[in-house]
């Protein structure tokens, strides 16, 4: 393990190795994950197996594929009590699919990212799958990372910005310029609004769920195709979506479980 040893600490690339795996809903291969997580084939074999043998990731035998393990699914079980706000956001969830017609989702602030934790998909046909539950992205990406982005100090929100270099990843509508000036109109409407930057035609909807120190770590956001969305009624959605919000947040700081 000495190329471990030399370069990034283990239990980092181990963190990389269960995100990666966890963001594959239908099982990854070695290849995939080594790629993703930029660590050499064999040494991510190698760390595959031995969290195998922990339980924490699982191995298909006809195919090969990994998922995540059991001793995963006890670990997160515990941890629900503190951390799982969906089961107190089911209603709403329930509440803003029923209203609006477009699928609802709840996302959870994780470090620098935002993992979407839950789903109600909305009644109408056509519908944006850029969020479903698993999916992660950066602060700032995605109509959640942008309204939680945009509800932390100024200072963190720089840091996150120098540091992540989003456009290189997520394309020129994600320089740092056309994130800031959209920050900018998330603070003055109270919500944000994803105008069809990640797919073409597929528009998101996000408002801040804050915890009891005040600090924006879910969000709720509406998605669904820009035709439904554009225009007078991003308002009315984005009015809606703020008025969940609000009461979810209510929910957490008053210890609904």
């Amino acid at each position: 393990m000495a190329e471990i040893e030399a370069g990034t600490p283990v239990i980092t690339r181990v963190a990389a190795i269960l995100r990666a795996v966890g963001r594959e809903r239908g099982g990854a291969t070695t290849t995939a994950i080594a790629r993703s997580t930029d660590i050499p084939r064999a040494t991510a074999h190698r760390m595959l197996t031995a969290l195998a043998e922990q339980g924490l990731i699982d191995r298909e035998p006809a195919t090969g594929l990994w998922f995540l393990g059991p001793e995963i699914y006890l670990l997160g079980s515990v941890s629900t009590s503190r951390y799982d706000a969906a089961p107190v956001a089911d209603d709403l969830l329930r509440g803003l699919a029923d209203d609006t017609g477009e699928s609802a989702f709840l996302s959870a602030r994780r470090g620098w990212e935002t993992v979407c934790v839950s789903a109600v998909e909305g009644s109408f046909p056509l519908r944006s799958h850029v969020l479903y539950p698993g999916s992660r992205f950066p602060l700032g990406i995605a109509s959640a990372g942008l309204v939680v982005l945009a509800h932390l100090p100024d200072s963190e929100s720089d840091e996150h910005l120098q540091r992540s270099a989003l456009e290189k990843e997520w394309g020129a509508a994600h320089s740092r310029a056309g994130i800031e000036e959209r920050l900018r109109r998330t603070r003055i409407d109270g919500y944000s609004l994803n105008p069809g930057l990640l797919v073409e035609g597929s528009w998101g909807i996000g408002a801040a769920v804050f915890d009891a120190l005040g600090q924006p770590q879910w969000a709720l956001s509406l998605t669904g195709v820009q035709a439904r969305m554009a225009g007078e009624r991003t308002a009315h959605l984005g009015e809606t979506l703020l008025r969940a919000a609000h009461e979810l947040t209510r929910r957490l700081r008053r210890g609904d479980r």
